[in-house]
């Protein structure tokens, strides 16, 4: 094979690890603009989860809430449970603040307030064997409350996630608008209170157990990106060097 023969044996593979190549930087990148987003999640959850609490707007005005800018604020809410439609929520809670962790629930209680309008209230995790309401008597809390709590949009599902199935009472996510039209209720905010209280050893549910920590593995995806790259530059001059090398 002469010089000619191998430097045109070589275009292929070139356009083949130029595609690669690009693909490879593509993604270090995107990895990077991850990392700067999730950075800035971080810093804002944190300064928002210690902001005083506000007054939950009236329900026009809550409804105008733009969810965004308003996660994982602390609001106060007045109203009263409507304990009859009571959901759980199956999950598994790991590095819990309170005493139970493990499999287990969100107990979600619709909180009538007094102009008519329905925010879903997280009251906190119980573990498996109390999710029947009738195991703990003492959540039971009658009559008109102050509630406070961090605002959450719905929950995002991904492709793993079983669907909510109201009538089996089988839910797997947090959806204000599915328990809206479980109960039939009307009025119903888009969006949830992550409730807050005091915590008593024991106590059921177990508030506070909203994840404030976020994982933040996207520079390490981004250098393993890049060192791929770099990686197939090597590989590919090697080849070359060697195709080169051998002809005549």
């Amino acid at each position: 094979m002469t010089r000619a023969q191998a430097a045109r044996s070589l275009i292929l593979p070139g356009i083949l690890s130029l595609l690669a190549l690009a693909v490879l930087i593509s993604l270090g990148t995107w990895q990077m603009q991850r990392l700067a987003w999730k950075e800035r999640l971080i810093e804002t959850v944190s300064k928002r989860v210690k902001e005083t609490p506000q007054l939950l707007p009236a329900a026009a005005e809550s409804l105008s809430l733009d969810l965004r800018d308003e996660e994982y604020r602390p609001y106060v809410a007045t109203g009263r449970f409507l304990h009859q439609h009571e959901v759980q929520v199956y999950t598994v809670l790991s590095d819990a603040k309170g005493t139970y962790s493990g499999a287990g629930y969100w107990v979600l209680t619709p909180l009538l307030r007094g102009d008519g309008s329905i925010v879903i209230v997280n009251r906190g995790f119980v573990p498996i064997e109390k999710r029947d309401p009738a195991t703990r008597a003492e959540s039971r809390i009658e009559g008109e409350l102050r509630v406070t709590g961090l605002l959450r949009a719905p929950e995002q599902t991904n492709y793993f996630t079983p669907a909510n199935d109201p009538k089996q009472s089988a839910w797997y996510s947090r959806n204000p608008a599915e328990i809206a039209r479980a109960f039939g209720l009307k009025n119903v905010l888009p969006f949830l209170l992550d409730e807050t209280r005091d915590y008593r050893a024991g106590q059921l549910p177990q508030p506070n157990e909203t994840k404030l920590t976020f994982t933040n593995n996207h520079l390490g995806y981004a250098l393993t990106w890049y060192g791929l790259a770099c990686t197939l530059i090597g590989v590919f001059a090697v080849f070359a060097w060697q195709r080169m090398k051998a002809a005549h």
